[in-house]
């Protein structure tokens, strides 16, 4: 492993450029090209490739390069590239140069003659030809001048000649130099203009580019490098390849990124210092710009990698001219860029600059800078709004200022929590809560609880909120009862997302005691709205009033728009079995409250809750795409698990199982990260449903022994587990008998513990086997099916189909094929549903005779014997044979019948004289190809006749060649 790139990356371009430029050179006819980029683009890494292909070649390789360490040296990069001549022995004849040997006496002092201070730069430079020219002819040449833009005049002016008459000769001349301004620009952008010599200047890398040399160094394909060192080392080396493998290299070196079997891995937190070499770099250009120069830039940093001139100028106290004529200096030495189209501001090239000039500050020099620019802020910025807050929060802790950055720290977090940034939140609250923790106000401590513990519970973090239980425990001793029992209720919510229903009812017994009977009424309503959520975990036959009657008082009384808004969701989640205008209603109001007092995390719920109840009537999911995206757009982490959890069903429900079981497993992985206890027995309970609608019993029921060990006991989806897990399952094992058991013990599960979930088969399913056992009459059915829960599209697919067979048995038959289309209807995008919901009414059909039962059991048939339920469509076989419909044989090759054949029962024998007729082969001809008897030939065709309906041999010879040509 290394981290140095193997192989150049991004450069397409540029090393075409150079393969012909060197053949070109190679052929005899030379020329000259540039490559100019910021420092760190990767010029150097091109100028070796060339190098390393010129030797391959077999060519001459002279190389010199420009500095301005120590004193600045005449010639220097010329000196050092013709010397290299010497150094290896086999240069030309210095006698071939004639009276030019004299001239390079100012580069190569062994070919000295006379004196020549007289002698121009021109004859210089045509001696420096002629000696590339002589030295080309028995191997061609290649001139390497790398960092030109420090070069001295008197080399770019040998270099200008050289551009000009290098033509025809077998000599390559590759230069490097940095866009910022300077006279080897001067030189060579004029050159490429004039068709002199090629420019070339490679751009940065992109994101894949990033990615793709990080696995180049750590010898890994790129989709195996960790996304999280991808996405740090595209963020902080602005696509600069020398800052890419410099970054990488600090990771590696610092134990923080590590090989094991499976790959790299990040080891903790991914945080490296600025690598060396970088602040070198930086150094040295900031130099360059002097003292004040050099200051300017250091204030700057401080204030980030964007900056404000105003608070710049406040932070100097140069004035307008000064500022601008320093700040127009770090432009052109590529260090800072105006930062458009904001005004005013301006921005670090690479996000590293800023890290690599704090650096080189000492500690007090930076504290003190630091100070100064957080007084600068507060001056020109009062209230800190925005950004300005966690800023100076920043500048407040680097000068050494605890308590202050504290504050400012957890007003940030405040902000952005009620702004729906609740990732930040976290961050911005956590670091508050460990600056201010210890002997400080405890009243400041309890601010910063009680923002971070919801912060932390919509992120999903549930572990580090239950860590809180200690310190608040030892802090609510110090706070007023009001106060601590609020504390109480912000940890009794974070326990019921995270499905620690004990944990949250002691936390709320805890609020109630300290509030005592005459508490100030928001504070009562804002313990009732969570003990609302706790009720509806807590079994009993009273638990929805309980619930609905706690919610409709935290609704009616609180002051807080977020208790409100809480309490109005949990009425229309409870209000959906009644009334689904009202539950709308209920929803809408929450979402309008949230939008009214911008709460992004709250109005993410409650468009949750609406796409939700759209799911739920027709099957839509637009609508929770939608607001999972929103959900995330915020960071609430719980809302969006929710939701994946609810797409993973209805993945399910609409039989696409291979994309259900990829979200069952995201969502289980998800659950476990997060310790969503809460969402894992709803996932637990989609994975048994996603088995048992496969008829797959063993796995259904490893699902649920697991839904048990998770404490499904008392849990809302357990009547789900029989309703819609086990009924079907026993359903595709043709035993109705247990289906309608198991549908029973859902229905006394809801019965003693009401549940909120109405897919469970009551209003559904049940209703089919019971209007084909007897048990369900023609009203009783219809009270349900026009009922809220019973007009839920996945309902309405069994209950239609149990109006159709009850209107049929009452000879009704055109109401009941009514009834028939709309649960065909309803099932388009449930296939199981219509399937089973074809097969149970078909059955009645035949019985009561109505409708078209012989055409509805084939299609069920053909379905169930393509999914692999054989039970199933073994019965509907037996049903058509009851019928006295002609039965398909299933045999070996039956895939290969078209199916508008299998439809219409004919067999895998059938069709292969089906074939023969439609070539016009006679009976005989066809029993010798068949291998069969005439006699059974003669049987076949009559029988395919009969079919077909074609009534004679020709008529069935035509739609033979026509359907199987």
């Amino acid at each position: 492993m290394q981290t140095r790139a193997p192989v150049v990356i991004g450069r397409g371009e540029e090393l075409t450029a150079l393969e012909r430029a060197l053949a070109g050179a190679l052929g005899g006819d030379g020329g000259a090209l540039f490559l100019v980029g910021e420092a760190g683009i990767g010029k150097s890494r091109l100028a070796r490739v060339a190098v390393g292909r010129a030797f391959d070649l077999g060519m001459r390789v002279l190389r010199g390069r420009g500095s301005t360490i120590g004193p600045l040296v005449p010639f220097r990069a010329l000196t050092e590239a013709l010397m290299s001549l010497l150094r290896g022995g086999d240069g030309p004849d210095p006698a071939l140069l004639g009276p030019y040997q004299g001239a390079l006496g100012r580069l190569v002092p062994e070919w000295a003659g006379e004196p020549d201070e007289g002698r121009s730069l021109v004859v210089l430079a045509e001696a420096v030809l002629r000696l590339l020219a002589v030295a080309g002819r028995e191997r061609p040449c290649l001139l390497v001048l790398e960092d030109l833009h420090d070069a001295d005049a008197e080399t770019l002016a040998v270099v200008d000649y050289l551009v000009d008459n290098l033509a025809g000769s077998p000599v390559l001349l590759l230069v490097t130099a940095r866009p910022e301004p300077s006279p080897a620009l001067d030189v060579l952008r004029p050159a490429a203009q004039r068709g002199s010599g090629e420019l070339l200047e490679p751009r940065r890398l992109t994101e894949p580019q990033v990615r793709e040399m990080a696995a180049s160094c750590l010898e890994t394909p790129p989709d195996r490098v960790p996304d999280e060192v991808a996405k740090r080392l595209w963020n902080d080396s602005a696509g600069i390849p020398f800052v890419v493998e410099e970054m990488l290299h600090g990771m590696v070196s610092g134990g923080l990124l590590v090989p094991g079997a499976d790959g790299w891995r990040v080891v903790g937190e991914l945080r490296i210092g600025v690598p060396t070499a970088l602040v070198r770099a930086i150094a040295h250009r900031t130099d360059r710009l002097g003292p004040r120069g050099r200051e300017l830039l250091s204030a700057a940093a401080v204030l980030g990698h964007r900056f404000s001139l105003t608070v710049l100028r406040r932070i100097t106290g140069l004035d307008d001219r000064a500022l601008l004529g320093h700040l127009h200096a770090g432009v052109a030495a590529q260090l800072v860029t105006p930062d458009e189209p904001v005004p005013d501001w301006y921005a670090f090239r690479h996000p590293l600059t800023a890290e690599a000039l704090l650096a080189r500050l000492a500690p007090g020099e930076r504290a003190e800078l630091s100070r100064r620019a957080a007084d600068a802020v507060e001056a020109l910025h009062p209230g800190l709004p925005g950004e300005w807050c966690p800023l100076v929060a920043s500048l407040r802790l680097d000068a050494g200022e605890q308590a202050e950055a504290g504050a400012l720290l957890a007003e940030a977090g405040r902000r952005a929590l009620a702004d729906g940034a609740v990732g930040s939140a976290v961050r911005l609250l956590d670091h508050a809560h460990r600056l201010l923790s210890g002997p400080l106000d405890a009243e400041v401590h309890a601010d910063v609880l009680e923002s971070l513990l919801p912060a932390l519970g919509e992120a999903g973090q549930f572990e580090r909120a239950f860590a809180l239980v200690g310190p608040l425990a030892e802090l609510g001793p110090r706070l007023d009862r009001v106060r601590w029992a609020r504390l109480c209720t912000r940890l009794a919510r974070v326990a019921y997302l995270a499905g620690r229903w004990e944990l949250g009812a002691a936390q709320v017994d805890e609020a109630r005691a300290l509030l005592g009977a005459d508490g100030p009424v928001a504070e009562v309503a804002l313990v009732d709205s969570v003990a609302a959520s706790l009720a509806l975990q807590s079994p009993g036959p009273d638990r929805v009033e309980r619930a609905r009657e706690l919610a409709l008082r935290a609704a009616e009384r609180s002051p807080d728009p977020v208790v409100r808004c809480e309490a109005r969701q949990l009425l229309g989640i409870l209000a959906r079995e009644r009334d689904v205008g009202e539950a709308t209603e209920h929803f809408v109001t929450a979402q309008r409250i949230a939008e009214e007092h911008r709460l992004p995390v709250q109005r993410s719920y409650a468009v949750v809750r609406r796409a939700g109840l759209a799911w739920l009537a027709d099957a839509s999911v637009s609508g929770l795409l939608r607001a999972r995206a929103e959900a995330l757009g915020v960071g609430a982490i719980f809302v969006a698990c929710n939701v994946d959890a609810i797409l993973a069903l209805d993945a399910v429900l609409r039989g696409r199982y291979a994309e259900a079981d990829e979200l069952v497993e995201r969502c289980a992985e998800d659950t476990a990260r997060f310790q969503l206890l809460g969402i894992s027995g709803y996932v637990l309970m989609t994975r048994a449903t996603a088995a048992a609608h496969r008829g797959r019993r063993a796995e259904m029921a490893a699902a649920l022994e697991r839904f048990d060990a998770v404490g499904g006991a008392g849990a809302q989806e357990r009547p789900l587990c029989f309703g819609l897990a086990r009924a079907f399952c026993a359903l595709l094992e043709e035993d109705r008998g247990l289906a309608a058991r198991e549908l029973a013990v859902a229905e006394e599960l809801e019965l003693a513990s009401p549940s909120t979930f109405h897919l469970s088969g009551t209003h559904g399913l049940r209703l089919l086997l019971g209007a084909l056992d007897g048990t369900v009459d023609l009203a009783g059915c219809a009270g349900v099916v026009g009922g809220a829960v019973g007009g839920m599209r996945w309902n309405r697919v069994f209950g239609g189909y149990a109006l159709a067979v009850l209107l049929g048995r009452a000879g009704r038959g055109d109401e009941a094929l009514a009834a028939f289309a709309s649960a065909r209807e309803a099932g388009e995008v449930f296939p199981l549903a219509d399937g089973l919901g074809l097969r149970l009414a078909a059955e009645a059909a035949v019985r009561d005779g109505w409708g078209e039962p012989v055409g509805w059991l084939r299609e069920a048939e053909e379905r169930f014997h393509g999914s692999g339920s054989s039970a199933v469509a073994s019965a509907c076989r037996g049903l058509l044979r009851a019928a006295g419909a002609p039965v398909q044989q299933r045999r070996s090759g039956s895939d290969l019948v078209p199916r508008e054949l299998r439809a219409l029962g004919v067999t895998v024998r059938e069709f292969e004289v089906f074939r023969l007729v439609g070539v016009r082969l006679g009976n005989k001809a066809i029993a010798h190809r068949l291998h069969i008897s005439p006699r059974t030939v003669e049987k076949h065709v009559a029988s395919l006749l009969g079919k077909t309906g074609r009534g004679d041999r020709e008529g069935l010879s035509s739609f033979a060649a026509g359907l199987v040509g």
